[in-house]
C-alpha cells in the first residue's frame, strides 16, 4: 500500500461523501411527497409510508448486517454497499407503480442500513485515538450536506422534472461516490467481530441503553414534523415548491454549520456538554416551529435554529457510544443507527396520523413533548465527577 498515507488523509472525506448519498437516498421522499403522490396516484400519507416502512427495514437491517458483515474487509463492504445504493436508485427511476417503488426502496435500504454505522467505525480505524471524535463528527457531515444541498435539489428537480429524475440523480451521485471510496479508502481494514456475547454486553451497559433511548426519542420528535414538512408548510402558509425547497435548504445549511461547530468543539468540550448544547438548541427550534405555525418567516427562522442541531446531535451520540465502551463500538454504533430509524418510523407514523386528521398545529406540540423527554434523559447521562476527568469524550 504505497499510497497509504495519502489515501488515509482523504479516506474520511470519501466516507463522508458516501453518507451524502445514503442521506439523500433515505430522505428523498420527504423532499417530493407531492410529486410522488400525484405521479403514483396515492395520498400524501401513503407516499409518506415510503419513509415509515423504509425506516422499519433500516432499524432491523442495521444490527443484522453489522453481525453478518463484521468479518468482511471494510473497503469491499462499503464500496459494494454504495454500488447497490446507486443501482437501486437508478432502478427506482423506472418504477411503474407505488408497490414496485416501495419494494425497490426496501431492498435498497436493507443493504444501505450498514453504510452509516460502518463508515463511522471505519473512520475510527484510520485516525489516531485523539482525533476519533472529530473524525466521526466529520464523517457525519455527509448527512448535513444531504439535507443542506441534496434535499433542496431533490425538491427542485422533482417539482420541475418529476420524481423519476430525482431518483436518477441520486443514482448517478452514488456511482461517483462508489468510485471515490473504492479509490481512496485503504484496504485491509477489519472491524472487531460481532457475536452474541457482544449484544448481551451492550444490553447490560446502562449508559449505552440510555444513549440509544436518547436517539430514539429525538428522531421520533423530529420526524413527526420533518416527514411532512413540505405539505405542512404548504397547508399552513400557502407556500409553493420553491419556498419549500428554501425551507429544506435553510434546515440543511444550518445543519451543516451545526455539525461543523460540533466537530470543532467536541474534542475540547467533551461529547456530553456538546450533546446537551445541541439538544437545547433542538428544543428551542421545534418550540419556535410550533408557536409560529402559520407564519412562513417565523417558521423559517425556527427551522434555522432547529437545523443547527439535527446532524450534530446524532454525531455526538456516535461519539458518546464509542467513548462509553470502545470494545463494543461496532455493535453499539450499529444499534444507534437502528434505533435512529425506529425513531424515524415512530415519528413519521405519528405525523402521518396527525396530518391525515388535519391536526396540523398539533404536530409541533407532539414534537416538543418528545424532545423535552430527550433533554431529561440526556441530563441523566451526565458523567460522574470522578469519571468525567478521565472520559472527556463521553
Amino acid at each position: 500500500m504505497e499510497n497509504a498515507p495519502a489515501a488515509r488523509r482523504l479516506a474520511p472525506t470519501a466516507l463522508m461523501l458516501g453518507n451524502v448519498v445514503t442521506g439523500c437516498a433515505v430522505l428523498a421522499p420527504a423532499g417530493m411527497l407531492k410529486e410522488l403522490s400525484d405521479g403514483l396516484d396515492v395520498s400524501i400519507r401513503t407516499a409518506g409510508l415510503l419513509i415509515t416502512f423504509g425506516a422499519i427495514v433500516l432499524c432491523v437491517g442495521s444490527p443484522l448486517t453489522a453481525w453478518l458483515t463484521s468479518r468482511i474487509e471494510r473497503r469491499k463492504l462499503l464500496a459494494a454497499t454504495l454500488a447497490i445504493l446507486a443501482l437501486t436508485n437508478i432502478a427506482s427511476a423506472f418504477a411503474p407503480d407505488y408497490t414496485s417503488l416501495l419494494a425497490m426502496r426496501l431492498v435498497m435500504l436493507a443493504v444501505g442500513a450498514l453504510y452509516t454505522p460502518q463508515a463511522a467505525g471505519t473512520g475510527a480505524l484510520i485516525v489516531p485515538e485523539q482525533r476519533r471524535g472529530s473524525t466521526i463528527a466529520y464523517i457525519f457531515l455527509g448527512w448535513s450536506l444531504a439535507a443542506a444541498v441534496g434535499l433542496p435539489l431533490i425538491t427542485f428537480i422533482a417539482s420541475r422534472y418529476g420524481w423519476r429524475a430525482a431518483y436518477g440523480g441520486i443514482g448517478a451521485m452514488g456511482l461517483v461516490s462508489f468510485l471515490l471510496l473504492a479509490w481512496r479508502l485503504p484496504s485491509g481494514l477489519l472491524g472487531a467481530p460481532v457475536d452474541l456475547k457482544t449484544w448481551i454486553d451492550v444490553g447490560r451497559n446502562r449508559m449505552i441503553v440510555l444513549l440509544l433511548l436518547i436517539t430514539t426519542l429525538q428522531m421520533s420528535g423530529q420526524f413527526v414534523v420533518f416527514t411532512f414538512m413540505g405539505p405542512l408548510v404548504t397547508k399552513l402558509t400557502g407556500a409553493g415548491p420553491d419556498a419549500i425547497g428554501l425551507i429544506f435548504m435553510i434546515y440543511g445549511v444550518c445543519g451543516f454549520l451545526g455539525a461543523a461547530i460540533g466537530t470543532r468543539i467536541v474534542d475540547s468540550w467533551g461529547a456530553y456538554r456538546t450533546s446537551l448544547l445541541f439538544i437545547v438548541v433542538m428544543l428551542t427550534g421545534i418550540s419556535g416551529w410550533a408557536l409560529s405555525a402559520g407564519s412562513y418567516p417565523l417558521m423559517a427562522c425556527s427551522v434555522a435554529v432547529w437545523g443547527l442541531s439535527f446532524a450534530s446531535a446524532n454525531s455526538m451520540q456516535q461519539v458518546r457510544l464509542v467513548g462509553a465502551a470502545p470494545a463494543l463500538a461496532s455493535a453499539s454504533v450499529s444499534l444507534n443507527t437502528s434505533v435512529l430509524y425506529i425513531g424515524q418510523a415512530i415519528g413519521s407514523a405519528v405525523g402521518g396520523v396527525l396530518y391525515a386528521r388535519d391536526l396540523l398545529h398539533d404536530t409541533g406540540y407532539v414534537a416538543i413533548a418528545f424532545i423535552a423527554l430527550v433533554l431529561a434523559t440526556v441530563i441523566l447521562t451526565r458523567p460522574r465527577p470522578a469519571a468525567a476527568a478521565g472520559i472527556a469524550q463521553g
